[in-house]
Parts: C-alpha cells; structure tokens; sequence
C-alpha cells in the first residue's frame, strides 16, 4: 500500500453478515440446553444515513459518540480486475502513487494525518475495488477530507516519472516479500488455476513485472481520469460526526470534482468449473499444505450467505467437521480451515496443514470423505444454531471499531459498493439466521458437487514463478464525462494548504472500577456500553527462567478441554454460546481471555472458570498441539522475517539468558518436543492461581453484576502448594563490539536485516522520550528511515523500528526487508542514518520532534476505541506498577517533552555497538556484507547456533 502499514492478504471477505437479528444460542443436546441463557439476544445493528452529491459521489454516515473520533473510508469501484491487457498490476501501482501527494500538497500523503493524530492509515486492492483509510479526531475530519478531496480531484499534476519510477520499485520490492514468505505463492497460483484467462480473477493484484515496467506518466493519467472521479466512488463517515455536518463539510470539499466516464461494470462470472482438476506446487515449507476450491455464487445472493455457514460447518474451529476428523481424530493434519468470500463471484476454500509423516492424499481423501457425508446428509440442526451463534458473536466483534480493515465503516461502504445498499449486511443476516439443514444441503449439493480444484503444496525448492505471456492491450477505457452528474463551484480555497483544526479532542479512558474475589484475585473493570460485548483477561506472572516453550504450551492447552469437556466438546459449546476463549504469552506474563456476548456471560464464564482451574492436558490433544507448535516454529524458521526477529533477542542477550527466545515465548522445536504432560500440570499448579492474578474486565457490564457472576464460577478457586517467586534476571552481556550475524536462506527472493542494540527497561523515566526518539528515526511511515530506503530508493516495501517491553533492559531494533542487492547499501545507509542521529551532525530536530510527540498525544484521543486496547493499557499499568491515571500522566508528560529530552534518550543508541542479523541467500550477500567491515562477521544456523567454516549451512528451510 502507500502507506507502509502492512496490509492483511484477505481476499475472502469480512463477516458483512450477520447484523440485527436474534437466534437461540443454546445447542441442541439436552445438556447443552439445559445450560442456555435465558435471556434474548441483544440486537445489533449499524444505523446510517445515505445522501448523494449532484455529481455523483454516493456518502454514508454513521454518527458513533463513543469516543471523538471518525474513520474515513473511500472506495473507488475499481480493481486489478478492470486492467486491460498488458498493463496487470495497474490498479495496485497506482493505489501506491496515491500516497506520493498532491498538486497542493506536494508532499507525502500521510504527513499531515500522521501530525493530527491519525491511525489506521491504509490502502487495499481487489479485483474489484480499491480503499482508501483512516480514522481522525473528530476536530481533525476537515483536514481528512481535504486530504481525500485532493487526491480525487488534484492529483496528476503532483506526479512525475521520478515517482512512477520509485513505487514501481517499492511494489517490485513488496511482491518479493509477499512471494518469498512460506506458501507466497498460492494466491497467485490460485487465480492463474481456478479461473480461465481474461476472468478478472486470472492474475493477481501484483500483476506481472513486465506490465509494471511498462506503464508510463500518461497510463496513469488515462487511469485516474477513468476511474477516480466521485460517480465511482463511496465515502463513508463512521464515528463522532452527525450527518448534516458531514453533508456540509462533504459537499464543500468534494463538490466541485468533475464525475469521470461512465464506464460499465464487469458482469458477474462465477465461472463454473465442469470437474475436478489438481496440481502440485515446490516450496521452501516446512510441512504439506492442501487446498481444496470451488468457484460460488457471488456475494448478494442467498445462495453465498448460506454457503459461508456450510464453510463454517466444515471448518470453522476445532468442532467443525474437518477440523473432529481430520485433526482430532484420524490426526492427519495439524489445523484446517473452510471459508467462503469474494465479490464479483466467490470462491470457497479448504485449507489443511498436513501432519508431518503423513500423505497429502490421505488429507485429501478424509476430505473428501466428509464432503460426501455432508452433501448425501445435510448438516445437523445442532451444527447449524453452533454455526450461526458464532458467526453473530464475529460481527459484534467485528463492529466495535469505526474503522480499521473490518470496522463498520467497511461493512457500509462493502455493502454500498457491492450491493448498492449499504444496509445489505441486514439481508445476508436474515438469510445466515433462518438457514435450515434442507436449505444448505441443496446449495450445498448445487455448488460444491463438482468442480472443484486441488492444490498441494510440498516442501521442496521453490518453483519459478513464469509470468505469463500477455498481448500488449493499449485501448484506453476513457470515455467523455458522464451527463448525468454535475459539479458545483469550488467551496474551499485550496491554495492555503490543509486546514489543521485548532484543538483536539481530550483522552476519554474509561473510569475504572476495582473489586477483589474471594480467591483473592483483583477485579479491575472499566465499562463500554457500544455493543453487547465484555472482555476478560486473567492476567498471571510467569518465571521467565520457566523451560523454553512451557509457558506457551501450558496456557494454549488450556482451552484444549477442561472440566467435564473434551477438546471437541468444549469448542462446540464455546461455539454455542458465541465465546471466544484463548491465551497469549509474553516472557515473564501470560493472560488467559474470555470475548464473551452479554446475553451469555453467565455461561460463559462457567466454561471459562472450568479453562482456568480444570484443564485437563490430555495426552492426546498434548500430541496434537505439539504438532501444530512444532509445524509453526519450522515455517517461522522458513519465513525469513520472522526468523531474523525471532533470533535477535538471543544474539542479545547470549542464548542461556530467560530473555534469550522471543517475546512470545514460543521455545524451540527441541523444548517443545521434550515437553510432557507432568510439566504441564505443574506449572498450572505454580504459576495460573488466582491469588497472584489480576481479573481485566472491559466491557457491557458492571460490578453489581459482575461480582455475582465471578464468585459464582470462581470464588472458592484456590491455590494449592508453595508460591515460587518470579525471577527476574537482569543479567546482560557487554556490547562492546559490533557483531554481523549471517543466516543463509538459500533462493531467498530477498533478505532482512534487523540491527539494534539492549536500551533501558520500559520502567525508566526516560521510556517516553525514548518513544519520541525513536519515531522520528525509526518508527512510523514518515520516519528518517522509511523514507530513505522505502520513499528514496525503493529498495524496500518498508523500514520500522521498535523497543519491546520488559522489566530489565529490552531490545530495541530496526527490521528491514530488502533487495538481496542492496542489502550492503542498506547496511550502510541504516548505519550512517543510527550514527548521525544518535550523537552525530544529524540529532532529532525541533520540528520533528514536535510531529511526532504532538502525535502521539492526539492519537490517545482515539486509541481506546476497543475492549482489547482499552485491557491492553490497563495490564501493562499492572505489569509495571503505574499509577491508575497513568494513561492521563502520560500525555501530559509527552506534552512536555523538549528537543533537550529527546536527543538524550537517542544518545543512548550507539551505531559502533549494533547487533545485526542477515537473512538471506548468502551466495548472493555474504561477500558484500563482509566487505562492509562493520562487525565481527558469523554464520548461523536457524537456532542461533555458529557454524563452522565448511559445515554445511541451514537455515531458511527451518527443518532443523
């Protein structure tokens, strides 16, 4: 995208469909019923107002108060499935230009976003549609239009070849690192298989190298002047603003664009495929993969509403089909997914990671197998109320953000864009809540009884990827302007720049509340009442010096049975109750979470107390999940991204040190595999008990009742045994060299370095100017870095910097991806770049730090829109021991920051004392990297291990 915030690859839509209605939660099964909720579903519904401009621009408004801010989405109704021949990629090279800046802003895009307090600023292509995104405070919405108004109507004379020539590389750079991660090169393959030549879907958003060289300066203008005018466009206002403001502040900023052509619209072509076809893919993975697809109805129709329940039938969580028989009880796969998305028309898929030792064709017929099952007998009513209770409890998760990549401000503009009503989501959830098991059996046997497409993916060497052969196609899609729509006369003066807003929006952080459980646990709840939802998180300390992988293994079991419920039966009644029970690690903590819907809290958290106390570690769901922890730590290790991060901190600290793995305390293949079940059950004893716990609650809900609710499920949990105490070992090692740690990945596509050094513990006083330090060189889009080796030189998709959070001293580090040939001049830039600004002629200057502590400030306005933030804030508060106003303590110190405090904190890094770590194809960058001199060169093997001249080396295949 423009911006360098990654963009998600989710060619399968949102969950659009499953708004204002209600349904029976409880299971079937008498037992399961006996345990139902009494009480109806709330309904839940996005109530918005629609109005046209005269000249065509289509605008919703959704008015939100819940806190002062407004996601802004703009949707242009074209895609990579609208490019002629020889010009594939199109669409998404020029969602890239759109952040170079415009004819009264000749500068980037997300400058002035990024100084008002903006997040979520983001760009994604399909073949149908192109988006446009940000949320704002809401005294900042002039600004957001203003910035949207004139890259719609005042773009091309901002654009040069300079900038053709510069996102050409970064989207070149950005397809490597899309293709050369594990399995990169199924989505492309994907379309090329499922879907015949000149089919919108046939090639990808990437396009072909050739087709990207190819475009010039007036491809680009007969593209904006065809499809960028505001009759082919939706604007969607989500959050703090009413709609005759918006009509207003709309109609001035976008009212005198011209509309651009009428041009017609790609038909809907399912294209049906009459049988059965199959191929194999070679890739540097670390277990098989099977895809399974059908090409469906096309979103709109009832027929794919009720084939995305069908999908969750089949794979949609442990209890599905797929998942009971080919993880569970055959376990010939480690995990497997069904999902159903699309737009112009749809395809649903099966996705199974296939258990080590075990024939991708065995997967294949277990799949089968229950395919056949299902179309000769239908789903079950059981499976159908399970499937609909869940998929209602994803869209009220889902619509608790404005914006965001699944907010309501996407669902309203995918529903106007697609459907030519943005309250379509409210006739997809009558269609998901009266589905009967006839019903979906007959779709069912209509689309999913042929044609479908197998593909495999192997471990091997990674296929070439051959662009096709194209005809050159350099017909024009420009026509005249449409007659039916008109501009009006100019509202706002353009010629002063963007208007910054005066003010800004104070932080609204919920008032917390606290209460103690009998089992002395502390209760911290903080109330938000948008939607029925409430939050728990079961925060505990955890020995950082525990086994490798134990910590990890032991909270991710926990939800794999407990109590009366085996794995299978305890996700079916989680499923039936809408819950969403899980963990996470970090060194030295761990959280065990209940996303719970308020009509069936009670419930919930019953199945949540038994996840706590009576987790049952049976040796056979142990095996399963060591399979899928081991299967995720070897594509970790095939993924040369992660690899390099997931190796830094223990070239850090020395690989004998509790902070040694990475931060979410994975372990290693060795460890995990050497765990056992006794392991399991004695650290749950020490560690998860409810005396040394800290109950987070955010949520639809309150402690009159809540407490009830908690006391009954939890109040006589106790203890047993002696408490150990949590080690913190602040040992740390002497950076007094640099070090070049070189991993090879042998026909890596292209490598990362991560550079970076040990700073001060996130408790130091200095930890807030360190923040400010630390964004101007590293860590946001318009950083020094980023914009020189992404803006400058398109060497890379993008560069970001970032200090972790720990109590003794903690890894700060750059991480960037690059071209295997640059990597040298990459080195030496981020070098030169670290030195100058830490104590050399380039310190952070006035009006750098300014932006970026000023936007740090106003973006807190808006940074508490969820449960999951909002808990996120209040358990580090209770990690590190801040005050309870520490959110207000911290804007207020920020304010007050000075250029004095920030240049400290950045001489705290030091250039001639980096830790760097290569990943790549070492034939290709070892020599240039050492030539470099800037450390003591070492080869490694993918577990942080030297190896000696002349072994042999491994590390990007990740098997070891």
């Amino acid at each position: 995208m423009g911006a360098f915030v990654g963009r998600a690859k989710r060619w399968l839509g949102t969950a659009l469909a499953l708004g204002a209605f209600s349904l029976p939660v409880g299971a079937s099964n008498p037992e399961a019923a006996s345990h139902a909720s009494a009480a109806a579903p709330q309904a839940v519904d996005i109530p918005f107002e629609r109005f046209t401009l005269p000249n065509g621009l289509r605008v919703i408004v959704h008015t939100d108060r819940k806190a002062p801010i407004v996601a802004v989405h703009l949707w242009y109704q074209v895609g990579s499935g609208d490019e002629p021949a020889g010009r594939t990629g199109f669409a998404h090279l020029f969602e890239h230009l759109m952040f170079r800046g415009t004819e009264h802003y000749r500068d980037a895009y997300y400058g002035p976003l990024q100084r008002v307090g903006a997040t979520d600023v983001n760009a994604t292509v399909t073949p149908e549609r192109t988006n446009y995104m940000q949320v704002v405070p809401s005294t900042a919405l002039d600004l957001a239009l203003w910035m949207e108004s004139d890259r719609m109507g005042h773009l091309l004379g901002a654009i040069d070849q300079k900038a053709l020539d510069t996102e050409r590389g970064i989207v070149e750079n950005e397809k490597l690192q899309r293709r050369g991660v594990p399995y990169g090169l199924v989505w492309e393959q994907l379309s090329r298989s499922s879907y015949p030549p000149g089919h919108p879907y046939h090639h990808s958003t990437f396009g072909s190298a050739r087709d990207l060289q190819a475009a010039t300066l007036a491809d680009v203008q007969d593209w904006f002047r065809t499809w960028y005018g505001p009759n082919n466009a939706v604007l969607v206002l989500s959050g703090d603003v009413g709609v005759e403001e918006a009509r207003k502040k709309v109609e001035s900023y976008f009212g005198h664009i011209p509309s651009a052509p009428d041009v017609a619209r790609s038909s809907v072509d399912v294209a049906n495929r009459a049988s059965t076809t199959r191929e194999t893919l070679s890739d540097q993975v670390p277990q098989a993969r099977v895809h399974r697809t059908w090409n469906i109805a096309a979103r709109g129709t009832p027929d794919f509403d009720q084939l995305r329940v069908l999908a969750y039938i089949l794979g949609g969580g442990n209890a599905s089909r797929l998942g009971k028989r080919l993880v569970h009880s055959d376990q010939l796969a480690t995990d497997v997914t069904a999902e159903a998305g699309g737009q112009l028309g749809s395809r649903l898929m099966i996705v199974a990671n296939v258990r080590d030792g075990v024939d991708p064709s065995a997967v294949e017929t277990a799949i089968e197998v229950e395919l056949q099952r299902l179309l000769k007998e239908g789903p079950t009513l059981d499976e159908v109320q399970r499937a609909r209770a869940a998929m209602r409890a994803e869209f009220v998760k889902s619509i608790e953000r404005n914006g965001g990549m699944d907010g309501k401000a996407e669902v309203l503009a995918a529903c106007e864009a697609f459907e030519g009503d943005a309250g379509c989501y409210r006739r997809s959830a009558d269609v998901v809540a009266s589905a009967t098991p006839d019903q979906l059996v007959r779709v069912a046997r209509r689309w999913l009884g042929q044609g479908d497409h197998i593909l495999t993916v192997i471990p091997g060497a990674r296929a070439a990827f051959a662009e096709e052969a194209e005809p050159a196609d350099a017909v024009s899609h420009a026509q005249s302007p449409g007659k039916t729509h008109r501009a009006a006369a100019p509202g706002v003066d353009r010629s002063a720049g963007p208007p910054f807003p005066e003010s800004y929006p104070e932080l609204r952080f919920p008032a917390i509340e606290r209460a103690a459980l009998s089992n002395g646990t502390h209760v911290i709840l903080a109330r938000r009442e948008d939607v029925p939802l409430v939050r728990m998180s079961y925060q505990f300390p955890v020995d950082p010096a525990a086994t490798a992988g134990l910590a990890d293994m032991a909270f991710s079991m926990l939800a794999e049975g407990a109590g009366d419920y085996d794995a299978l039966t305890f996700a079916a009644r989680a499923e039936s109750l809408g819950a969403e029970l899980g963990s996470s690690v970090d060194v030295g903590s761990g959280a065990v979470t209940l996303v719970g819907l308020r009509d069936t809290l009670d419930d919930s958290v019953a199945l949540y107390a038994d996840m706590l106390r009576r987790p049952r570690f049976e040796p056979a769901a142990m095996d399963r999940m060591r399979a899928a922890k081991v299967g995720a730590l070897r594509e970790e290790a095939a993924n040369p991204q992660r690899l390099a991060t997931s190796l830094f901190p223990a070239l850090l600290y020395g690989l004998d040190h509790p902070y040694a793995q990475a931060f979410n305390a994975p372990g290693t293949v060795a460890s995990v595999e050497a765990l056992r079940r006794d392991d399991l059950v004695e650290f749950h004893r020490a560690w998860i008990r409810p005396e040394r716990g800290t109950l987070v609650v955010v949520g639809d809900t309150t402690l009159h009742e809540l407490i009830p609710v908690l006391e009954r499920h939890l109040g006589d949990w106790r203890g047993s045994g002696g408490i150990p105490e949590v080690r913190i070992d602040d040992r740390l090692p002497a950076q007094a060299r640099p070090r070049v740690y070189l991993v090879d990945s042998p026909g890596a596509l292209q490598a990362t370095l991560v550079a970076g050094q040990l700073v001060a513990p996130s408790s130091d006083p200095r930890t807030l100017a360190f923040e400010v330090a630390n964004s101007v060189l590293g860590g946001s889009p318009s950083a020094r870095l980023n914009m020189n080796l992404r803006e400058a030189k398109g060497w890379s998709y993008g560069v970001i910097s970032s200090a972790a959070n720990a109590p003794i001293a903690r890894p700060w580090r750059v991480v960037a991806p690059v071209q295997s040939d640059r990597v040298a001049e990459a080195m030496a830039e981020i070098h030169r770049e670290i030195a100058e600004y830490a104590s050399g002629p380039a310190p952070a200057r006035q009006d750098e730090v300014a932006r970026f502590r000023d936007s740090q400030v106003r973006r807190l306005a808006g940074g508490f829109e969820t449960r999951e933030a909002v808990a996120s804030e209040i358990a580090d508060i209770v990690r590190f021991d801040r005050p309870e106003d520490w959110t207000t303590q911290r804007s207020s110190a920020l304010r007050q920051l000075d250029l004095n405090e920030v240049r400290a904190a950045a001489a705290a890094l030091d250039a001639s004392k980096l830790t760097w770590v290569v990943v790549g194809d070492l034939s290709r960058v070892e020599a240039p990297v050492r030539a470099m001199g800037l450390g003591e060169v070492i080869v490694i093997d993918s577990q942080g291990a030297p190896l000696q001249p002349g072994k042999a080396r491994s590390g990007g295949s990740g098997v070891n």
